[in-house]
């Protein structure tokens, strides 16, 4: 079964299985011996087999030196680690662990009974999870023995509130996190150790953060991340993010803007370089000088400045000819190697492989250009979708498809993980991600690349074309408004029509009634002329004799 995303749902481990797979709890600690007593009691009472079960204990420099008491689980050891800090005594623990799934566990959280068996049930079912367990931190006074009711004892006791706010936000850390990474905190966690062959030890050079900066790793090398609620344990006493958050973000801040990528609010500076960049391009330098130039100084002018490109080429040994440099073979590669040397975001190589702390790299063709805001808007894209693989459709002809690749190096390690050795890895990425094309032009790719704006003028275009936006948003609202009043007019001028139309016809019946009238008075004038006509004629003929 493939997980897509983080969503380890799908796994569905069962109720009952047999255990098979050995676990390496390791315990960093410095001073504490009274704390380090009742933590490893607790691992002794753990139910999941003791004969699957390693516990290493790192002493970080104590003075006096730590002991292993006589209440401990069978076969654990104490080794000594002089380098001081956290991270290189759990790397010391690390080097020493033989177990598939490595459990940290920090020196002061004492684990329930069933704690070690829920991490374990989840790693039989996958090769790639990272298990948190959920911790609860009590103010009770530390026992002379560890008790045999730990919830009766321990309790009341507050829980992780920050995590358990994540998972409440996220259903668990299966829908709408892009970093459920920030699940591996070093209290009480397990790793499947195959991925830290893949991802590495953890950085012994970070002050503080170390679990966060390891839990990113973890997830670029293809991890999932579980919570398990069944797998509890007490934290004996505050943290000291809990007595002190506000100036362990200060420190912690400070270095780990340069390490985690995906923390974009520590990289609010738009021109500053970091340590792993969000981007890496990757551009065949072999390609003819001019194309290459186009592309590489297409990406650099982009509004996309958290970006690395990289030239890949044949670089060892190369020399300049400087008798006759116009004759030299290698001229064009002379000339992109001479070119840009000296750029600090630009970097070259024989391989077109890259890191796997690089959230995405972005493979282009040499002699196609994006426009100053397509990478941005791809990354945009790929984040808002989370897919691991956007193919960019530059060209298409009777020889074939030319086009870009945007990957997110976390699903491809993922991938790798669960691809079968025939299966085309791209399709194994759809899988466990997503894949999906566009159009280059749409985004602004082109063998014609426009003169370059700088950041400036670009946020200066998109500030303008989002002020023409609101403009025309504006005028468009104020034209639908004048266009309804036009309406409304015109319904009046409507009804006034038809009332002017029955006026007109009433005034029509009017005249036609005073016609029918008026032809009768005429009629009526015309007859009584002609009774008096003959009346005055009979009087005359009277008087006449006639």
């Amino acid at each position: 079964m493939r997980v897509r995303g983080n969503d380890y749902r799908v796994l569905d481990p069962p109720e009952w299985f047999t255990p098979e797979l050995r676990v390496s709890v390791i315990v960093p600690a410095f001073g504490g011996q009274d704390k380090l007593d009742l933590v490893l009691a607790a691992l002794a009472r753990q139910s999941y087999p003791a004969e699957l079960t390693e516990v290493i204990v790192v002493d970080n420099g104590s003075t006096p030196p730590l002991r292993l008491p006589a209440t401990r689980p069978p076969g654990a050891r104490l080794i000594r680690c002089e380098t001081p800090g956290r991270a290189s005594a759990r790397n010391a623990g690390l080097a020493e662990a033989g177990g598939d799934v490595i459990h940290w566990l920090d020196s002061d959280v004492v684990l329930t009974p069933g704690a070690l068996e829920a991490h374990m049930r989840w790693h039989h079912t996958a090769p790639y999870l990272v298990v948190g367990g959920f911790m609860r931190f009590s103010e009770a006074p530390l026992p002379a023995e560890l008790p045999d009711d730990l919830e009766s004892y321990f309790e009341p006791a507050e829980p992780h509130r920050w995590i358990i706010d994540l998972l409440a936000r996220t259903d668990g850390l299966t829908q709408r996190t892009p970093r459920p990474f920030s699940l591996h905190v070093g209290g009480a966690t397990s790793v499947n150790a195959r991925l830290f062959e893949l991802a590495g030890p953890m950085d012994d050079e970070l002050i503080l953060g170390q679990d966060t900066e390891m839990g990113y790793r973890l997830g670029q090398a293809g991890a999932v991340f579980v919570p398990e609620p069944r797998a509890r344990a007490y934290h004996l006493g505050p943290t000291m993010r809990m007595r002190h958050k506000e100036r362990i973000d200060r420190v912690s801040f400070a270095f780990v803007g340069d390490r985690i990528p995906l923390y974009r609010w520590l990289r609010s500076h738009p021109g500053r370089q970091w340590k792993i960049p969000y981007v890496e391009a990757v551009v065949d330098g072999t390609a003819g000088y001019e194309s290459v130039r186009a592309t590489v100084d297409a990406l650099l002018a982009g509004t996309q400045h958290d970006l690395r490109v990289v030239i890949v080429g044949p670089w060892d040994g190369l020399e300049r000819d400087r008798r006759a440099p116009l004759k030299d073979p290698n001229l064009d590669l002379v000339l992109v190697h001479g070119h840009f040397e000296h750029e600090s975001r630009v970097r070259f190589a024989g391989t077109d492989e890259v890191g796997l702390a690089v959230p995405y790299v972005l493979r282009l063709p040499p002699g196609w250009a994006p426009g100053e805001d397509s990478l941005a808007s791809l990354l945009d894209l790929a984040r808002t979708e989370q897919h691991g693989l956007i193919n960019v459709l530059l060209d298409e002809s009777s020889a074939g498809v030319v086009a870009a690749r945007l990957e997110r190096p976390a699903a491809f390690a993922r991938a790798r993980l669960v691809a079968g050795p025939r299966e085309d890895l791209d399709d194994v990425v759809d899988d466990v991600s997503s894949v999906t094309w566009v159009d280059g032009e749409t985004y602004g790719f082109t063998r014609e690349p426009a003169k370059p704006l700088g950041r400036r003028g670009a946020y200066n275009a998109r500030v303008q074309a989002e002020a023409d936006v609101e403009r025309l948003t504006g005028e468009n609202e104020r034209l639908r408004a004048q266009v309804a009043k036009w309406r409304e007019e015109a319904g009046t001028w409507r009804k006034d029509a038809v009332d002017y139309r029955r006026d007109i016809g009433a005034l029509r019946k009017e005249v036609s009634e005073l016609r029918r009238q008026l032809a009768a008075a005429h009629r009526a004038q015309d007859s009584l002329r002609t009774v008096m006509t003959a009346t005055v004629r009979r009087a005359l003929g009277r008087r006449t004799g006639r």
